[in-house]
């Protein structure tokens, strides 16, 4: 139960970051800092994928900001579980939708 607490947390702050963002009437341009990456090279899985609509949009904030999300630590413990490097590696399969 914690686990999936945790994963709709981390679903929910990406989608506020982005809805922030485009509320604020922002450009949805982000700079990159590529200094922070924690190496995940893998591709984001196609928000379309998804049937729900926090989950589709959490995917394509991914999508959009990879470099972002790779320099943030998942705190689901998945490094240790399953070897992701990143928040982002979340995002390369299903385990950010679970």
């Amino acid at each position: 139960m914690r686990k999936q607490s945790l994963r709709l947390f981390v679903v929910i702050v990406a989608v506020v970051f982005f809805a922030v963002s485009a509320a604020a009437g922002q450009d949805r341009t982000v700079p990159k800092d590529e200094s922070l990456r924690k190496g995940e090279i893998r591709a984001t899985l196609a928000p379309d994928l998804f049937k729900d609509a926090r989950v589709k949009k959490a995917y394509q904030v991914a999508k959009d900001i990879p470099w972002v999300l790779d320099s943030i630590h998942c705190y689901c413990s998945c490094d240790v579980a399953i070897g992701h490097k990143s928040l982002l590696s979340c995002y390369v399969d299903d385990h950010a939708a679970m």
